[in-house]
């Protein structure tokens, strides 16, 4: 299987990262966005949406959307399991995932989008917008740390695509200066252990 991704985007990390627990090998193909890639002719043949990740199957077809792609490959090879293991499980990591999505991914492409130069001749910046999403970020880090205070992860005792999730959205903060430090030790001794792990470095 071919997984089309950007080595610094987010949301094909997660699918790299997810893949790297699970040990599926994937071909990699790099997609520059800076350079305007994604949305040249010959990728938008693959992707009309014109982003990343794009998974192509070994039969031809592809599949779109980092965590559909997890999803995908979760019923293929269920173990080990990331996605929990029954109904109860399943719904404890997907409302995860679900908080997390919005709660604090989102809100940290804001506050990258319309704070770093990267975006300021890519769209029309709102510096304000993102400095009230970074106080929504910082509040979400608040209520992580309280979360894993006792626990070692977020749900179902281990690691799971809802951990996956969180480490992908915090780390990609750090372009635009969000951090996670000793103010929040319970999710700074979380953070630390999932970075240890090899497949952070996917």
């Amino acid at each position: 299987m071919k997984l089309y991704t950007n080595r610094y985007a987010p949301s094909p990390r997660r699918v790299r990262m997810y893949a790297a627990e699970k040990g599926i090998a994937l071909e990699l193909v790099e997609v520059d966005i800076a350079a305007g890639e994604t949305r040249a002719p010959d990728y938008l043949a693959v992707n009309p949406f014109g982003e990343v990740p794009t998974l192509e199957r070994d039969d031809g077809s592809r599949l779109t959307e980092s965590l559909a792609i997890c999803r995908w490959l979760e019923e293929r090879t269920p173990e080990p399991n990331l996605f929990g293991r029954d109904a109860a499980e399943r719904a404890e990591v997907n409302r995860w995932i679900d908080r997390l999505m919005f709660r604090l991914y989102v809100p940290t492409t804001h506050v990258f989008r319309h704070t770093h130069p990267f975006w300021a001749t890519r769209l029309t910046q709102v510096p304000l917008w993102g400095e009230l999403e970074r106080a929504a970020v910082l509040a979400e880090y608040d209520a992580l740390d309280r979360w894993l205070t006792g626990r070692e992860y977020l749900a179902a005792g281990r690691l799971t695509m809802a951990d996956i999730v969180a480490f992908v959205a915090i780390d990609f903060g750090k372009p635009s200066g969000l951090r996670v430090d000793a103010t929040r030790p319970a999710l700074a001794r979380w953070y630390e252990a999932l970075k240890a792990r090899p497949s952070a470095r996917a």
